[in-house]
């Protein structure tokens, strides 16, 4: 199923803080427009770009990408973008795309 931009600008458009995945953090959503995510910490600012949030979230569908989050971080840097990847772990887990878990998985 393909990203819902619509249900992303509804759910965080105005502003929302994301759990993290771990560590019972929140991430901080300032605002939805229509190419991106725009995300904020005290010390930086940065985008989770359209383009990329919706390939990855294809990649996923196709299984090329893990949907442990942990594992999914490393799999979207490396097919998609290397653009706050555990941002985007974050958000993606938030729209329950990503598994629920909290532990890390390990590749062999």
């Amino acid at each position: 199923m393909p990203l819902d931009w619509s249900e992303v600008k509804r759910k965080y458009g105005d502003g929302f803080m994301v759990p993290t995945v771990a560590g019972g953090k929140f991430l901080n959503v300032t605002h939805v427009d229509d190419e991106a995510i725009h995300i904020e910490s005290p010390i930086w600012k940065a985008r989770l770009h359209r383009v990329n949030l919706e390939k990855g979230v294809a990649l996923i569908e196709a299984g090329t990408i893990s949907r442990d989050p942990g594992l999914f971080v490393e799999d979207y840097m490396l097919y998609v973008a290397n653009e706050r990847a555990t941002s985007v772990a974050h958000v993606l887990r938030d729209l329950q795309i990503l598994d629920q878990t909290e532990t890390f998985s390990i590749r062999c």
